[in-house]
């Protein structure tokens, strides 16, 4: 880039202007160009090693993932539980970049048997989280309804106007990590049976921002 000055006057009263010569033009452009293959490369290299830890062979087997739901609403939300997963099943053919056809048993004839790569895992983690599918009706969609097996503690949220019942819930096939407040007056009606059992513990009450025992 340069300043020739010297020239004949504009209309304005200009008499130089400031070049951009082509040399450090195309310099700078090659420069961009090649910072933008680089992220590109990268950014393709990541993809293609993610891409190769979740692709499967015939006759791998793997399992599939189903998301649990309870029917209780927590303040007009729906509770959240963490993903469970059924199987093994054997990959029976690669349907497309993306999907894969397993094959199921009988307890699934409902479910198509064609899945996203995504609902697939070659899974090394907890077992635990592996549930047995003839414990559980699982629906179309890939969902199963969870059941509270027992209420752990209960707590009292004053609020400015009222005070509101509160249940902590342990779920059927998950642990104490993930057992959840639930309205005690929506769990009575819909899971009576849980506080009839014995199994209705502790009492907690919860006032100016901290938890008091009686």
């Amino acid at each position: 880039m340069d300043f020739v000055s010297g020239l004949p006057l504009t209309p304005t009263k200009k008499d130089s202007v400031w070049v951009v010569l082509v040399a450090d033009t195309e310099s700078k452009v090659k420069l961009i160009r090649d910072r933008l293959k680089e992220a590109s490369d990268r950014q393709k290299s990541y993809a293609d090693l993610k891409r190769k830890e979740i692709e499967f062979d015939v006759w791998d087997m793997v399992f599939l993932k189903v998301s649990p739901w309870k029917k209780i609403l927590r303040f007009g939300k729906k509770g959240k539980l963490s993903p469970r997963f059924i199987g093994p099943y054997r990959v029976l053919k690669r349907v497309g970049p993306v999907a894969y056809q397993l094959e199921l048993p009988s307890e699934l004839d409902r479910i198509h048997d064609v899945f996203h790569v995504s609902m697939l895992r070659r899974y090394r983690l907890d077992p635990s989280h592996v549930v047995p599918v003839e414990q559980i009706e699982v629906k179309t969609d890939l969902t199963f309804e969870e059941e509270p097996v027992q209420i752990l503690d209960r707590e009292v949220k004053i609020l400015r106007r009222k005070s509101v019942p509160l249940v902590k819930v342990l779920w059927r096939n998950h642990g104490r990590e993930e057992a959840t407040w639930e309205l005690e007056e929506t769990m009575r009606q819909q899971y009576p049976q849980l506080f009839r059992s014995g199994k209705f513990r502790g009492r907690n009450f919860f006032k100016g921002g901290r938890v008091v025992k009686p």
